[in-house]
């Protein structure tokens, strides 16, 4: 094992690469597959290490805002990105989009009520959904109900969630009759959910930048742009996300 580490060690010094540690915040409909993401990705680069934190986008803005150690940022929306632009708290130049979801509202396998689009939601009593101001899946949904005359008629049934797997989690339970969530979401709990319909929505794209305030600049250019490689995107394909 000494050897190995010697060799890999040596290997990284021969190519330039300096082996650093990283902090990468990502959206909570992101977690599984960037969880392998960062495992194929320490193969790659076995010198560097990676601290995966995931959360609800808007969550992860403010705690970049307040300081917090973050080397890359990966949103599940534009909008949040752009925010984090616009307080320049991202290298605008490193900016991509590498993933493609869609929304749709996931009922429980057993459901008693059948629902094929919007409208169907009038007849359900409680239904999940992010906040909006923080969650994009929340914020997307609100948007689509909104052109649909929906929102504020819905309002009465919503149950907030502090982000879209906790959303996800309450129609597994069925705590809810049905939830607002991720293509992928659905995809991961199909053993106790189905999907209803998709949402119609703008285009929901995954963003991953590096910060300004980035300790290690070298090593967060060299995840943002592994997530958007072959091997990445294999990965995130094989979670149902598709490409930008």
């Amino acid at each position: 094992m000494k050897i190995r580490s010697l060799f890999l060690s040596a290997a990284l010094a021969a190519s330039g690469v300096q082996a650093a540690g990283i902090t990468v915040s990502a959206a909570a409909s992101l977690s599984d597959a960037f969880k392998q993401i960062v495992q194929a990705y320490g193969q790659a680069y076995p010198g560097d290490k990676v601290k995966l934190n995931t959360a609800a986008s808007g969550v992860l803005l403010r705690q970049l805002e307040q300081g917090a150690p973050v080397d890359v940022l990966a949103t599940a929306d534009a909008a949040t990105m752009d925010k984090a632009d616009q307080k320049q708290l991202i290298d605008r130049e490193t900016r991509k989009n590498f993933a493609r979801n869609a929304l749709v509202l996931a009922v429980p396998k057993n459901a008693a009520v059948s629902i094929r689009h919007s409208g169907d939601l009038n007849r359900v009593r409680r239904i999940a959904i992010g906040k909006p101001e923080s969650v994009p899946a929340g914020a997307y949904a609100k948007a689509a109900l909104e052109k649909q005359g929906l929102f504020d008629v819905l309002r009465p049934k919503f149950v907030y969630t502090q982000n879209v797997r906790q959303a996800l989690d309450y129609v597994v339970r069925g705590e809810v009759d049905a939830g607002l969530v991720y293509r992928t979401d659905a995809q991961l709990k199909q053993f106790a959910v189905k999907t209803a319909y998709v949402v119609p929505t703008e285009a929901v794209l995954y963003p991953v930048a590096v910060t300004r305030s980035s300790a290690q600049p070298a090593a967060a250019r060299r995840f943002a742009g592994f997530v958007q490689s072959p091997e990445a995107q294999r990965i995130l394909q094989s979670y149902g996300f598709s490409r930008p």
